[in-house]
């Protein structure tokens, strides 16, 4: 039974004595007040009205499509997220930024006029997810990064948000994310559709986290930006706020104008910023800076946009840096996608005697009997076992037992 019903059935005044009528009287006006509150409750309590009062770093700005909060934070160019300066990113060569990317319109672009961009949101997708809070951060003239963050207090003001970040993105080269194809972008994309704003200026992106799997994937296993910061900027965030979280303290924050709920996700959402800027710097000077295993990826990437020569350089540092026998091997794939059998066949051959691996069993066997002509190695090299389908490896044998017993006559 609900608190309502059972005050409906509480009873009547009874008769009273003397004297005790006004009791009644107020008892049964209470009854009436509480019955009324059930049916009509009162508002939640709202944000505060001037938000420099409260707890949260956000100024007002009134705007056509509503009233803008922004924060704006400047970090110096000696800021180090880790070992690296977020200011590193304005002198990396936006031609290697393209080949890591494996996207050519990157080429083009300047990188000092790159938007980093970060969105926190209601939910992880669906017509009714809004980015809440978005930050976008840009290099100034004097190569500091400038960090800027909207907030949205209230849903009425989404149109104010939009509008500025379509000014951003128009005034920009490249924007710059981590996994926005995927998710940030669309969804500033739709809620422009929703506010009955124009369309979002489409830019040339960068979407880091595709080249973190390519570097990073095969060493750390997981990819995200936290364990990017901790393995390969070499930054702890100390305490920190799960993105699982960051939903429900908003909920919490409409809900109540509790503004601490959010103090964690606003300092979660400029440490994003600034750590996409420090890759990019990072990835600008990958040869020297980066892990060893990690420069298999990035030999393997190259290797992908067809830049040999980097490629094989990579490949060249990682072995002289301790990566292990894969270096050989991802150096013999790349000598052999450039079209250099021998030094394919040198580097197969070396690593097939630390390793026991069929597919490059396979690779020698190939060489053995096209390039080196000796197909009795590649009989016995294919008496190991490949990774060829089986019948493909009798029609194979076949072959090369007829060619071995032509160059024995």
């Amino acid at each position: 039974m609900s608190l309502k019903d059972k005050l409906a059935r509480l009873p009547g005044p009874r008769p009273a004595a003397a004297g005790a009528g006004t009791r009644d009287e107020l008892l049964a006006g209470l009854r009436e007040k509480m019955a009324e509150i059930l049916d009509h409750p009162a508002p939640l309590p709202r944000a505060a009205a001037d938000p420099s009062a409260g707890l949260l770093p956000f100024l007002p700005e009134p705007r056509e499509g509503g009233v803008l909060y922004r924060r704006r934070l400047t970090l110096a160019p000696s800021h180090h997220v880790g070992r690296i300066p977020v200011d590193a990113a304005t002198a990396v060569s936006a031609e290697l930024i393209a080949l890591l990317a494996l996207d050519t319109t990157l080429g083009a672009c300047d990188p000092r006029r790159a938007l980093f961009l970060d969105t926190e949101t209601t939910g992880l997708g669906g017509s009714g997810t809004t980015a809440f809070l978005v930050g976008m951060a840009r290099f100034d003239g004097e190569g500091r990064l400038e960090l800027e963050q909207l907030l949205l207090r209230s849903p009425v003001d989404e149109g104010a948000l939009v509008d500025v970040v379509h000014e951003r993105l128009a005034a920009c080269e490249m924007v710059v994310t981590y996994n926005g194809k995927a998710f940030d972008l669309p969804l500033l994309a739709s809620r422009a559709v929703m506010t009955r704003r124009p369309a979002l200026p489409d830019r040339p992106h960068l979407d880091l986290v595709h080249v973190a799997r390519r570097l990073h994937r095969a060493r750390l296993g997981s990819c995200r930006l936290v364990t990017l910061e901790s393995e390969v900027l070499g930054f702890e965030r100390g305490p920190d706020i799960e993105g699982g979280e960051i939903p429900a303290r908003y909920a919490h924050f409409l809900r109540t104008g509790d503004e601490s709920a959010l103090l964690a996700v606003v300092e979660h959402n400029a440490w994003d910023l600034a750590s996409l800027a420090a890759l990019i710097g990072l990835y600008g000077e990958p040869y020297d800076l980066l892990h060893p295993g990690d420069l298999l990826g990035l030999a393997r990437t190259f290797k992908r946009a067809k830049a040999f020569g980097p490629a094989e350089r990579a490949a060249d540092q990682a072995l002289e840096r301790g990566a292990g026998p894969e270096a050989l091997r991802v150096r013999g794939d790349i000598a052999k996608a450039r079209g250099d059998r021998a030094r394919a066949l040198a580097d197969f051959e070396a690593f097939a005697s630390e390793v026991d691996d069929p597919s490059v069993r396979l690779e020698l066997v190939k060489l053995y009997e096209h390039f080196v002509k000796q197909p009795g190695r590649a009989l016995e090299m294919l008496s190991l076992g490949t990774t060829e389908p089986e019948a493909s490896t009798l029609k194979r044998r076949a072959r090369l037992t007829r060619k071995a017993e032509k160059a024995s006559r």
